[in-house]
């Protein structure tokens, strides 16, 4: 690519063409970051649901040992409890 002499106290301009993509350029990559900031808020507030999640899932947790003892293992499918047996589960 040539490098263009630019005359003192003259205006000069791009052409259409690279004023065009310039722009067009320009628009796609604002687009790009604005798509991005709205994924990032969207994995913030999945994860806050993740965490209340996990903190309603342990409350759950924590009444089943309390109504069915430390012992008790769960089948998750059907429901099913059954005691560890010596250490193991």
């Amino acid at each position: 690519m040539k490098t263009v002499k630019m005359e003192p106290n003259t205006k000069q301009f791009l052409t259409e063409e690279e004023l065009g993509k310039t722009q067009a350029m320009h628009t796609e990559f604002n687009k790009m970051k604005s798509h991005l900031a709205d994924v990032s808020l969207q994995k913030h507030s999945i994860l806050k649901q993740i965490d209340l999640l996990r903190s309603d899932f342990s409350e759950h947790e924590n009444a089943l040992m309390l109504k069915y003892g430390n012992d008790a293992i769960i089948n998750i499918q059907t429901g099913e409890i059954t005691r560890k047996q010596n250490g193991t589960n």
